[in-house]
């Protein structure tokens, strides 16, 4: 491959950086603001979240309307998400889009805020909130989080809750944006067939006015302790039980193993949970996934199945949890390096993935990895690298929940 990576600092701060590819046939470029839940107080949790949905309401010369058909206009798959860490805005475009695509992304990331949008798009925001309440998995997965950290603010819930967006004010959103969504905590990136320095020198232009932002994110490692509850809710039928572990940061080369004996644990398929919950009839769903975070990471476990059977369910998972370090195979590991190698490589293949991929890892680490090294890292862990992991991060230490059938309660 012709891919080439290249990188600028503006005197704003801004970090633009890019994976540069002239033999392919699109581009794509994706601004991504280092603002997510654990930015925001308590108070107006759920404030990055509602302002993702804003910056498609338009700017002071640019209607909503005018933001969406300029995007269709060009052809573009554009779109938004914000997560604990970060908020990201992005379109894949043909090569010769990139530049208007790349405008119309800066225009719309400097909202005009609206009194009227703000008003009309809360209700939206809590539509939302309540669609979430109806899906089992995320309202035991939200309250495991918050109930992990505690205090810290990594125990914050993306959407924000019914009262938090309630009583959130258009100026509090308008404060948020000026300290978070500024120059110096934004990095762009792109990928594909782009002219790199026409596109520096654009992005220079169009965002010389942003802001410096103000404060710095907390990314102290919280203080957790293992902890359980039980929730009823008399809409389900069936039981769901949740774990919550600490895991590594991402930025701990020791990522690799956790995101690999997480897939060991509960991937999709062939997993240690797949065969122990799931073929044995004891559970209807089974899984377990590893997030790194900036300065820490978590684990998580989940499974789901007849209420009577919740005990038997987290028996059973716990002892396959206990026995992960003595039976992880040479197989295990060699057929999950394949799983990667081939998702990651097909990834490259498309350079909207190729952005994501640099955006987030830049957003999180300040580093640049190219694939082929990312590949290495991964193949070369090995079998004591996944125990090693076991050791310092007990995937069984953990937060655990439980939602049953029942009038609704939590203890």
């Amino acid at each position: 491959m012709s891919i080439e990576f290249k990188k600028a600092v503006l005197d704003t701060g801004m970090t633009i950086i890019a994976e540069t590819d002239p033999q392919a046939h699109s581009a794509a470029a994706g601004f991504f603001v280092k603002a997510g839940a654990r930015d925001e107080a308590s108070e107006i949790m759920g404030v990055s979240h509602y302002l993702e949905h804003m910056m498609f309401k338009g700017t002071d010369e640019l209607s909503a309307e005018a933001i969406n058909q300029g995007f269709d206009n060009l052809g573009a798959s554009n779109n938004a998400y914000t997560s604990r860490e970060m908020t990201c805005f992005y379109a894949h475009v043909i090569p010769e889009n990139i530049a208007p695509a790349t405008e119309l992304l800066s225009k719309m990331m400097r909202p005009a805020l609206r009194t009227d949008d703000f008003d009309t798009e809360k209700n939206v925001i809590l539509e939302e909130i309540a669609m979430y309440q109806d899906n089992p998995f995320w309202v035991l997965y939200e309250e495991a989080i918050a109930r992990h950290y505690g205090s810290h603010t990594l125990a914050h819930r993306v959407l924000g809750t019914n009262e938090t967006v309630s009583g959130l004010t258009r100026d509090q959103m308008a404060q948020y944006f000026n300290e978070r969504y500024a120059a110096d905590k934004t990095v762009v990136a792109l990928a594909g067939k782009v002219d790199f320095e026409q596109a520096v020198a654009q992005i220079e232009s169009l965002c010389k006015d942003w802001q410096t932002s103000v404060g710095d994110r907390d990314t102290t490692v919280p203080n957790v302790a293992p902890s359980a509850f039980t929730m009823k809710d008399p809409r389900v039928n069936r039981g769901y039980l949740i774990g919550v572990a600490q895991a590594p940061a991402s930025n701990d080369d020791q990522r690799y193993a956790a995101a690999l004996l997480a897939q060991i644990l509960g991937g999709a398929d062939n997993s240690k949970l797949h065969w122990a919950l799931i073929e044995t009839g004891i559970a209807e769903e089974a899984q377990a996934g590893y997030d790194g975070l900036d300065g820490t990471g978590d684990y998580f476990v989940y499974a789901s199945g007849d209420p009577e059977k919740l005990d038997e369910i987290w028996e059973t998972m716990s002892k396959a949890i206990g026995s992960l370090k003595d039976t992880i195979s040479q197989d295990d590991l060699a057929c999950l390096r394949s799983k990667m190698a081939t998702a990651a490589t097909i990834g490259s293949e498309r350079p909207g993935d190729r952005m994501q991929r640099l955006g987030r890892l830049w957003t999180m680490t300040g580093q640049y990895l190219p694939l082929e090294d990312e590949l290495a890292k991964i193949e070369s862990v090995t079998i004591d690298d996944l125990k090693a992991v076991c050791d310092a991060y007990p995937i069984d230490r953990c937060t655990l929940g439980r939602m049953i059938p029942g009038e609704e309660s939590s203890d």
